[in-house]
């Protein structure tokens, strides 16, 4: 970042955005010092991966059950679940190619949702997209110093403004999103469950999501502090996870 400026910075310096993001950022280290976490939380951060892609799956209103026998048959959760399955395979090309990773993550999102094969993993030929992609992939690969909070949300919010692919672009949004939040160090062992915000609060998820794309610092604002409170509650089902796991 020497002598270049941060793309980000000013977001961070919006009003009340800096202390959002330490609170949020606190409430996702907290769930790490949880006992049933210290031992390695790998099976809190299984439950947690479902849980994301469930109610992932719902904001694109999916049918969030999984049957207990058998096959997941909504198209969108069957698709939701799948980018969750491949969330640990996916960080390393995340890390370096994120181009790559979005590919990857809309063909397993989007498979049984589109008649063309062919155009799986690849962006809508619309103008600007390529564009804005380019952008985003330098951001999450170090164009940017600002903390995990704000580059989650950023990607977020840009995915969903582009919708890139044309379909599952809901899905993959919070997928990316999930993955900034690994690989920034936001919550590195993926413990926690902001998704369950957007679902419980869909309106306002919606609206958030309107006023970031506008561009305006005033809209920009809104979705930050939206996220920020996302990663709270994602952290306080996150709790609840880890208390069940250490009661068992």
């Amino acid at each position: 970042m020497s002598g270049r400026t941060d793309p980000l910075a000013p977001l961070a310096e919006l009003d009340g955005v800096a202390a959002a993001a330490k609170a949020a950022q606190d409430a996702v280290f907290a769930v790490h010092r949880h006992r049933a976490n210290l031992r390695g939380g790998s099976a809190t951060a299984a439950e947690a991966s479902v849980r994301a892609a469930r109610a992932s799956a719902a904001v694109e209103g999916a049918d969030p059950d999984i049957p207990e026998e058998g096959a997941v048959s909504d198209p969108v959760l069957a698709g939701a679940l799948r980018v969750a399955e491949a969330t640990e395979s996916l960080l390393p090309t995340w890390r370096r190619a994120p181009l790559q990773a979005l590919a990857r993550m809309h063909v397993l999102a989007a498979a049984d949702l589109t008649a063309d094969p062919d155009s799986l993993g690849r962006p809508r030929p619309a103008d600007g997209v390529a564009s804005r992609l380019e952008l985003l992939a330098q951001l999450t690969t170090g164009a940017t110093g600002v903390g995990g909070p704000v580059l989650t949300a950023v990607v977020h919010g840009e995915l969903l403004t582009l919708r890139p692919f044309g379909s599952a672009d809901g899905v993959v949004a919070r997928a990316a999103a999930r993955l900034t939040m690994i690989a920034t160090g936001l919550d590195p062992k993926a413990l926690t469950v902001p998704e369950v915000a957007c679902f419980r609060r869909l309106r306002r998820y919606q609206a958030a999501a309107e006023a970031f794309a506008s561009g305006e610092p005033d809209g920009v604002r809104e979705w930050l502090l939206f996220c920020c409170e996302a990663f709270e509650t994602g952290a306080r089902e996150a709790t609840s996870i880890a208390d069940a796991a250490a009661g068992s």
